[in-house]
């Protein structure tokens, strides 16, 4: 029963739209690396440095760390911190625009 929910689930991600959430950060940001973003469940994880990876001026980022959400390799929401370098949304807030996009599917 649970591979049963468990599949069901999962399947708007696999059928319909492929959801990717990218953590960016700088090396001289360690401290305030979010460290529940391994955490996120039912979406591809990627974590780049701005420092080292030419992505601050694809992306956009401004200030680190920031969390985007992309679907299908769209950006879709963004995630940022404050002046202080410290990220203002929680998981529960990421999971459930997470959650949002794979039900929107349906």
């Amino acid at each position: 029963m649970k591979t049963i929910l468990l599949m069901l689930f999962c399947l708007p991600a696999i059928c319909f739209g492929q959801i990717k959430a990218i953590h960016f950060n700088a090396e001289w940001n360690s401290d305030n690396d979010v460290e529940w973003f391994e955490k996120l469940s039912d979406v591809e994880r990627e974590e780049m440095d701005i420092a080292h990876d030419d992505c601050q001026k694809k992306y956009k980022i401004a200030v680190v760390p920031t969390i985007l959400i992309l679907k299908d390799g769209e950006e879709v929401a963004r995630f940022q911190a404050d002046l202080s370098f410290k990220m203002l949304a929680t998981r529960k807030e990421i999971q459930n625009k997470i959650d949002e996009l794979i039900l929107s599917d349906f």
